[in-house]
Parts: C-alpha cells; sequence; structure tokens
C-alpha cells in the first residue's frame, strides 16, 4: 500500500487497483480493529484521489459543435448528464 504522501503520484489505475485491495481485505473481516481504521484512512485517501482524477478528465472532456451543413464550429465544455 502506500502512504497519503505517495498517493499523489499514482496513476488513476493505480490508486483504484490498491483501492480494491484494501476494499478486499477489510471486507474479508480479518483485520485486526487498528489496522482496519489504517486502511480505511488509506481507502478514503485513494478515494479522494481518484475521483479528482475523474473530475479533472471529465473537464477535459468537449463537445464538438457542428453547424446544419455539419461542418465543425467550435466546442462547449462537458456537461455531465
Amino acid at each position: 500500500m502506500t502512504d497519503q504522501s505517495d498517493s499523489t503520484a499514482l496513476s488513476f489505475e493505480d490508486a483504484l487497483r490498491q483501492l480494491e485491495q484494501i476494499v478486499g481485505r477489510l471486507e474479508s473481516g480479518d483485520v485486526p480493529l487498528d489496522q482496519a481504521i489504517s486502511l480505511y484512512e488509506q481507502g478514503d485517501s485513494l478515494r479522494k484521489l481518484c475521483q479528482a482524477r475523474l473530475d479533472a478528465a471529465q473537464a477535459r472532456i468537449e463537445q464538438v459543435r457542428t453547424d446544419a451543413s455539419g461542418n465543425v464550429t467550435g466546442t462547449t465544455p462537458f456537461a455531465a448528464a
């Protein structure tokens, strides 16, 4: 696993993979309470990192606008449904 200072260097995929591993360990029920709390804190940091990466990716996505003839006229920011 990684601590919070190292987590910002992780890719989205690596952070998600680590988060899934943490969830699996917590769901197993075989983790002592103190370790479970530590894992939960690490998981929460990874969740926030993943959400921030998703938000940044969404902000970069643009919708292409076209005129009646199908010619590209510009772009507009992505609007989440």
